[in-house]
This record gives structure tokens, sequence and C-alpha cells, in this order.
């Protein structure tokens, strides 16, 4: 396929997942739109790749629509061949459903949720006139299995899933030239849970400690795969991309119980945090 060699937009581009995928598309000769709120995060990364290719940085709040649109005007006019579109910016929110309340939901819902439909809808008419062009809205095996403790984040991550395979399905029906892939990483060692917030209701601090080592201490896989990974769907035109042995060991055993894989797999998530000790 040629659509890496276009343009790509690219939301919560700072750091993590987004931040690699920039860096790798760009040594694939990507011109990259990079957006996020962390602005030195931006030049800082405009930077590393250096004027071989084309960048412009953008400040976008993803769970403001006005960002989103300004953001989708002022990528393609800076890139008329924009062909790849990647909706990546995520929060995570840390606390049981009653420690959480219903602010925190939205915003969660706002950024995770509403962000990948409005980037979507702000971009899909401009990418519906390359010859071949590409969505890639990042879902999480969360999006896959729902653990206690994330029922705000799994529940924004099963709709992006939804959301996303029905307009798959859509574009495909209508012999669109834009294909879309919903990414479902397990843990990748970024700082999601280290600056996650906390819910209301949540006043054990050693709680979110806990939480936030067991996410680190199971986070195996590094951006860079993660980002490798996603632009070997892309070019293969996957449908569902799972990152990582966890993620698709764990998508696997909800297809064999779907309705009761959280009691092996809580089994099998203490035998590992054991050996960490």
């Amino acid at each position: 396929m040629t659509v890496i060699r276009g343009a790509a937009a690219i939301t919560g581009a700072a750091s993590g997942i987004g931040r690699a995928l920039a860096i790798e598309l760009a040594q694939l000769g990507c011109d990259l739109a990079l957006a996020d709120r962390d602005e030195a995060g931006l030049k800082t990364l405009a930077a590393e790749i250096g004027a071989a290719r084309k960048v412009s940085v953008h400040r976008v709040d993803v769970s403001e629509p006005g960002d989103i649109a300004r953001f989708a005007t002022d990528a393609i006019a800076a890139h008329p061949s924009l062909n790849i579109l990647v909706n990546n910016a995520g929060v995570a929110l840390l606390g049981q459903f009653e420690e959480i309340d219903q602010t925190q939901m939205d915003w969660l819902f706002d950024i995770n949720f509403w962000g990948v439909v409005h980037g979507t809808r702000a971009f899909l008419p401009h990418l519906k006139t390359q010859a071949e062009a590409h969505i890639v809205n990042l879902s999480s095996i969360f999006g896959i299995i729902a653990p206690p403790g994330q029922a705000a984040y799994a529940a924004a991550k099963f709709a992006v899933r939804g959301f996303s395979e029905s307009v798959r399905h859509e574009l495909a029906v209508a012999g669109s030239p834009v294909k879309l892939s919903v990414v479902h990483p397990g843990g990748v060692a970024t700082s999601i849970a280290r600056s996650s917030r906390t819910g209301i209701g949540v006043t054990d601090n050693a709680r979110r400690a806990q939480m936030i080592d067991r996410f680190e201490n199971a986070a195996k896989t590094t951006p860079k795969d993660a980002a490798l990974r996603i632009i070997k769907g892309i070019e293969k035109n996957q449908p569902r991309i799972l990152i990582g042995n966890d993620a698709r060991f764990m998508d696997l055993l909800q297809r064999f119980r779907p309705g009761t894989y959280w009691a092996p797999l809580q089994r099998r998530l203490e035998k590992m945090a054991k050996g960490t000790k």
C-alpha cells in the first residue's frame, strides 16, 4: 500500500504511542500534523524528527470539538496529501464506579470517546477525496474485556470499538477509499497510569499507588513496538489490531468465556503480581 507515503494527523502525539508512531511514520516517508495539549512536547518531537519531513504542530484539546475542527482545517491546509488519521489521545480514571462522579465520567468520555468521534467527523470528508486513506482509532484491551475498577475507561473504549466497527462497515459497503482499523493495546509502557486522575471517592493513596504499580509491572510492550504493530496493521488493512501477548491472551480468553473470563484472568494477574516481588 502507498497510504504510508502521504501525511498523517496524530492526536496525543507528544508522548507514548502517539510520539512513537510519529517517529516511525516519519522514517517511512510520512509528513506529519501533530496534535496535543502539550505544546512543548510537540516542539521537542518536531525537532527530533528534523527537517527531513514536513511537520506541523497544533495545540489541540480533543475534548473541545472546536479545537478538533480547527486542527482538521489547519492540518489539511498544511498537508494537502494528508491520508492517515490517528485518533490516539486518551486519559485514564482510576476508581470503582461508585467512587467516580458524573463530571469525571463526562471528562473521560469527552476525550476518549467523543474525541475519536469528532476527529473522525472532521477529517473524513477530506480523506474520502484521497486515492487511499486510513483511519486508526485507539481503543484498548479494555474495549474487549472490562475489569473491575475500570467502569468509565472500559465503557469509553467499548464505545470506540463499536463506533469504529460500524463506521468501517459503512465505508466498506459504500466502496470508500477510506479504510479503518481499531487498535486494542494491552500493557504499553507509557505514562497514562501515572498521569491518570483518581475518582473523587478514592481516599486511599496506597490503593492508587498499588494500581499504578500493577499497571507498570504488566506493561511489557514498548511504545515503539506498539507503533510498529499499528503501522503493520495499516499496511495490511487489518480491521482489528491487537498489541502485545497480553492483549492476544485476553482476547482469546473472553472468546472462550465471554461472560466468565474475569475469575481466571484475576488469578493469572495475581500470580504475575507475586512474581514481580
